[in-house]
């Protein structure tokens, strides 16, 4: 997990109403309508709490038609276990500095970095 991925998830977790979110599913999935109204806030809003979960992966949206056609948005817990400490912040700083030693340099193709290029006159102009 990087750092990104690590803040991602303390930001998901990181907010009453997306806690309330974790708590009504953990007794099973649950459509966006029911949630919403057990939860007392609007789809919309909700919508925007379980989006900012999924792409943390705590939960996991399905799109699935009932009997009579409707089309029910589904969610559901991923399962998870969350442990922050100095050795779940060590990784993931780790995991950023082995992602940036694996990325292509920035300054492909050989170009000079701007303050090495020559001196500039009064006007910011290059001589």
């Amino acid at each position: 997990m990087t750092s990104e991925e690590l803040l991602a998830v303390l930001a998901a977790v990181g907010h009453a109403q997306r806690l309330r979110i974790i708590a009504e599913l953990s007794g099973g999935r649950m459509y966006v309508s029911e949630l919403a109204r057990r939860l007392g806030v609007s789809r919309p809003l909700l919508y925007m709490h379980l989006e900012r979960l999924e792409k943390a992966g705590l939960v996991a949206g399905n799109l699935e038609l009932s009997e009579d056609g409707k089309a029910l948005k589904y969610f559901e817990l991923a399962p998870f276990d969350l442990h922050v400490n100095i050795d779940t912040i060590l990784a993931a700083v780790r995991a950023d500095e082995a992602a940036d030693d694996a990325a292509p340099s920035e300054r492909a193709g050989g170009e000079a970095p701007a303050d090495r290029q020559g001196p500039e006159d009064v006007k910011g102009k290059r001589t």
